[in-house]
Order: C-alpha cells, then sequence, then structure tokens
C-alpha cells in the first residue's frame, strides 16, 4: 500500500532538483538517497530514484536520479509524491502514528461533542499540531494532556481541551 509523502511545489535551479513541501511522517528516512518514490503525473505513476535530498527554507529539496534539468521536471509541479507505506526501517512506537491514518479522523471533546476532522498536521519541533476543520480551523497540540484516545480504525479521536483551545 502506498501513502502520500508530499508534493512537488516548484523547481529549484535549472540543474532539475525539486522543491517539496511533505505530507508525511520520517521524512529524514523516506527522502533519502537510493529511495524510490512514486510521482502520480495525470494518470500516470513515475517511478523515481532519489539522488540527492537537503533542507532548505522548510522545504524538503530533491534530485532524482538521471534528472539533471529543469526542463525534465517542470512538467511534475503539483504532482504529488508517494511510497510504500509498510516499511522495515520505520518502526511505530506506542502512541505512533502515521500521518495518513490521523488525516480525515474525527475529533471528540470529553463530551463526545465532534469537534471536525483532521484535515493537515504540522510539526512544530516540540510535538506535532493536528489542524481540526469544525465551524472553524482549531489546532490541536498531540500532547498527553490534550489527546487522551487515537482509535484509527474506528477514525474517532477523543480530547480533552485546554482552557481556550476550542474558542
Amino acid at each position: 500500500m502506498e501513502v502520500e509523502v508530499g508534493q512537488i511545489v516548484n523547481t529549484h535551479g535549472i540543474k532539475g532538483e525539486v522543491k517539496v513541501k511533505s505530507n508525511s511522517d520520517f521524512t529524514e528516512i523516506r527522502f533519502q538517497p537510493g529511495e524510490h518514490l512514486i510521482v502520480k503525473h495525470h494518470q500516470n505513476d513515475i517511478e523515481y530514484t532519489v539522488a540527492s535530498y537537503r533542507i532548505h527554507k522548510g522545504f524538503h529539496m530533491l534530485k532524482f536520479e538521471g534528472i539533471n534539468n529543469i526542463n525534465d521536471v517542470e512538467h511534475l509541479k503539483g504532482d504529488y509524491i508517494y511510497q510504500e507505506r509498510d516499511r522495515e526501517d520505520i518502526k511505530l512506537s506506542e502512541h505512533e502514528f502515521y500521518y495518513s491514518d490521523i488525516i480525515g479522523c474525527t475529533v471528540f471533546d470529553d463530551e463526545n461533542h465532534p469537534i471536525g476532522p483532521i484535515i493537515n498536521i504540522f510539526e512544530t519541533g516540540a510535538n506535532d499540531v493536528w489542524v481540526v476543520k469544525g465551524d472553524k480551523e482549531y489546532l490541536i497540540p498531540y500532547i498527553e494532556d490534550v489527546v487522551k484516545d487515537v482509535d484509527v480504525e474506528s477514525k474517532t479521536i477523543k480530547i480533552t481541551p485546554m482552557e481556550g483551545l476550542l474558542e
């Protein structure tokens, strides 16, 4: 099974490097040189092997093997990148989840009122923050004091909101 790991948002320079917005966890493993990625371009799956990887201004910069010219990647702008989900080199610890398992889950408060679905996740360094789309967007920190139960099978998450979190 494949999971979405990013989106090519632009090219960088003239030698075929692409700027990627990560939609995944474990990017330090998934984008390493030698890793295989699948770019969904229109109805086609194009497989690339990562030749080089670096982070620049908050974006993941990738160069693919055999690509040495901007003209070879220009048409990929806006395309999504996928990779095999289950890998031996990625081990989830207790209370760790794939982003793809969390996005789409519905968040409920401790009185079982639905707040909304998780539409995005971003990393802060200290912890992940889940973006929940309810009557407005809420930012839910993935910390023990707030997130009480995650059930990826039923796509539900129970939280105890900190004061002011849902205002």
